[in-house]
């Protein structure tokens, strides 16, 4: 097999950006943004690749990162070489001789951390959260879903606040709603993909047991009435996180309104598609096509108003 170069790969990774619930980093916004924007979410898809398996075959990512390309499938020394990889990042951006990362998507990071003055703390949460998904398979309690959400989800909507400038202890506070109630939505979503894949159940097992649900149930092919209520259940918990991001839209300024309120947007179409779908995640991912995310990100930016 030919292993493809290193900046092939990080282009396969910035286009996931194209598949993601929300818009990543779209036209309308400044184009000194939308690059430090796309540096950050290279950063973070990578992590995520790594910590879910989903890396490009072939071992660049792995060489890259400084390991041998055999070990393309060692995620936890995966996740130990891009936490090393991070730092030399940030030594990076605070001293221009010092040595850059090798990674082409974590040198591409310098630049931004750089000009916004970011600090690592929301990146090596997300390290930590990927480290957790290798040993936390299952989470017990609603509290415990969020605890993760706060290293999983949180970190990216700060990232976003300190890239634009924005940052305010009440932004952050309604960001993290947004945030959590997107990752339970991309949860609920993926539902069979996580169990049958990655032998991770997100729902929790409190809820389980009060809808009667096994995880039998949830590898079936489809959805019966049991796991209906349920996902039902999380899709309204979900909900009303994001109905706090009417707030933040209203609260920032200029075309950074739109951005939000298209991740907002994204999120409520996202929903929209699961309830449609008659909550039935199993069968088929409920997806919503660009539409229905340009609708409801008009209908956020009505209500912001």
């Amino acid at each position: 097999m030919v292993t493809p170069p290193p900046q092939a790969q990080a282009r396969a990774v910035l286009d996931k950006a194209a598949r993601e619930n929300f818009p990543v980093a779209p036209r309308f916004l400044p184009r000194a943004w939308r690059n430090d924007l796309m540096a950050v979410y290279g950063c973070v898809r990578l992590l995520d690749d790594i910590g879910d398996g989903d890396l490009a075959p072939g071992g660049a990512d792995a060489a890259a990162l400084g390991l041998d390309p055999g070990r393309a499938g060692d995620r936890p020394a995966l996740l130990d070489a891009f936490e090393a990889e991070l730092r030399r990042a940030f030594r990076a951006a605070e001293d221009p001789g010092a040595p850059a990362p090798r990674h082409p998507l974590l040198r591409a990071l310098v630049p931004t951390v750089r000009r916004h003055a970011l600090t690592p703390d929301p990146f090596l949460a997300l390290v930590e959260a990927n480290r957790r998904d290798q040993e936390v398979r299952r989470y017990g309690t609603w509290e415990e879903l969020l605890g993760y959400c706060e290293l999983s989800a949180n970190p990216v909507g700060r990232l976003v606040l300190a890239v634009t400038g924005t940052t305010t202890p009440e932004r952050v506070r309604l960001s993290d709603a947004v945030c959590t109630a997107l990752q339970i939505t991309e949860h609920l979503q993926d539902v069979a993909e996580d169990l049958a894949l990655r032998d991770r159940v997100y729902l929790p097992a409190e809820d389980l047991d009060r809808f009667r649900v096994t995880e039998a149930d949830l590898a079936a092919p489809s959805a019966n009435a049991s796991v209906r209520a349920l996902i039902a259940y999380e899709a309204q918990r979900a909900h009303a996180l994001l109905d706090e991001g009417i707030a933040l839209v209203a609260s920032v300024p200029g075309v950074l309104r739109l951005l939000v309120a298209g991740f907002v947007g994204g999120g409520r179409a996202a929903l929209r598609a699961i309830r449609s779908a008659g909550h039935d995640v199993l069968a088929a991912t409920p997806r919503p096509g660009r539409i229905a995310v340009l609708r409801e990100t008009a209908a956020t930016l009505g209500r912001a108003r």
